[in-house]
């Protein structure tokens, strides 16, 4: 009699681990886990800067001003608008640094300020975005920002030559 129980050889299971091997790492390059973990980074920056804008619509509702640039995220949060301020969301992809006007929180600054009293155009909520969508949207030396503009009642991201200063509302392209 005859067996006909034949196994793989020892090179045909080598062949075949080599070969997911390399599959799998044609699989990370082509979905590029830095460029993931940024975009996933920057959803929570778009998220953060909505809210905070809608809080602070709501401060100037109640306020019939805007809050001081010095102390606006804990402004804020003491008038209510927010229960805690959100988490900072540290840049560590593409050599990407946050903004610089009145930067809030302290630790992993995200999250930048500014209000215009002079000529009367609102106030705006921005953070630079981090992930290479994003930033492709705007040509170089441009950067790109996610913004919330209370003089447009709406968030969205622009691109910018440094950190955004308030507009007239309607005056300001967004990117899609």
């Amino acid at each position: 009699m005859r067996d006909n129980k034949r196994g793989f050889t020892l090179i045909e299971l080598l062949i075949v681990i080599a070969i997911l091997g390399i599959l799998a790492v044609i699989i990370l390059v082509v979905m590029n886990p830095g460029e993931r973990q940024a975009q996933a980074r920057d959803t929570g920056r778009i998220s953060s800067v909505t809210q905070i804008g809608r809080a602070l619509q709501a401060y100037y509702t109640t306020e019939s001003s805007f809050p001081d640039v010095a102390n606006w995220a804990n402004d804020l949060v003491t008038s209510g608008e927010l229960s805690t301020f959100p988490a900072g969301v540290a840049y560590t992809y593409n050599s990407v640094t946050a903004c610089e006007s009145y930067l809030q929180p302290l630790t992993d600054g995200t999250y930048c300020y500014d209000e215009d009293q002079a000529n009367n155009n609102g106030a705006l909520i921005f953070a630079k975005a981090e992930s290479t969508t994003y930033r492709s949207k705007c040509t170089s030396p441009e950067e790109a920002y996610f913004v919330y503009s209370t003089e447009d009642s709406r968030g969205g991201t622009i691109c910018s030559l440094g950190d955004p200063v308030p507009w007239a509302g309607g005056s300001m392209s967004y990117q899609n």
